[in-house]
């Protein structure tokens, strides 16, 4: 099984609009960052997208890819979910709806904020979705998913434990009974907007650090990342060993346990 970075970005993505800084101004690829997105393929070559952000149409022709199977949906806000309407092309060339996976609550949003996808009439051309409630472990292309809810401030979301890896975003909090489920990771993916200023819906660098200490994945990547986390070069080698930003275009192996590196 393997996971791509699609977008590893706060909700305003890096460059941020009319910031000079040094991060938004840098050379090195991996100071750009797309809305955060990551894609699952199974050992069966199937695609799983967790989160469909505004960035998703850029993601999928910047990667080439050319198929979805499944979506996975951590919460509503727009960054996660604001480009399922991009979804349509794979629609209409596969002739079928696509499933959406998340809790009823997000269910709920997603037909308000889309309801022409939902009519019961549809206009030609509008996208097409099957919702499907999550409440507690299930399967997909012969891969169990595990979800593991944490809290976005005050807000319960999805994050997703995939044999030994979890992707873990926009958490500030993960309540003790789902910490249990974070034990024996080789890939632990979390959340981290910035190294200092404790925010309240997302963890900052000290917080992560300190789940890494106390869970021990083998190794740690962090995501949604905004311009003050600073440069990913120097940033880099600050964290303690086996911490790691990631960046867009990084993919992950983890059916032979071995990180690889792939920037298309």
């Amino acid at each position: 099984m393997k996971l791509k970075f699609l977008g590893t970005g706060t909700s305003q993505g890096v460059p941020v609009i009319g910031c000079h800084c040094r991060v938004c101004t840098s050379q090195d690829t991996r100071d750009t960052r797309l809305r955060s997105s990551v894609l699952i393929t199974t050992d069966s070559q199937k695609h799983i997208l967790i989160d469909c952000g505004p960035d998703f149409r850029q993601q999928m022709l910047t990667n080439r890819l050319e198929q979805i199977d499944a979506v996975l949906l951590t919460h509503e806000h727009n960054d996660h979910i604001i480009g399922l309407d991009d979804l349509r092309p794979l629609i209409f060339k596969n002739g079928k709806n696509i499933d959406l996976y998340s809790n009823a609550r997000v269910a709920s949003e997603l037909q308000q904020r889309f309801p022409y996808a939902f009519a019961s009439v549809r206009y030609p051309g509008a996208p097409s979705f099957n919702l499907h409630e999550i409440t507690g472990p299930f399967e997909l292309f012969g891969t169990a998913i595990d979800p593991i809810e944490v809290l976005h401030n005050t807000i319960p979301i999805y994050g997703f434990r995939f044999e030994s890896l979890a992707y873990i975003t926009d958490a500030s909090r993960i309540p003790e009974v789902e910490i249990a489920r974070l034990h024996n990771l080789d890939y632990l993916i979390l959340n981290c907007i910035r190294k200092e200023n404790v925010h309240p819906a997302h963890f900052i660098l000290p917080q992560a650090i300190k789940l890494f200490e106390e869970l021990q994945p083998r190794e740690m990547f962090l995501t949604h990342i905004s311009h003050e986390m600073g440069l990913h070069a120097e940033t880099e080698l600050e964290l303690p060993s086996g911490m790691h930003l990631a960046y867009d275009g990084l993919t992950l192996n983890f059916s032979d346990k071995k990180p690889a590196i792939n920037l298309q």
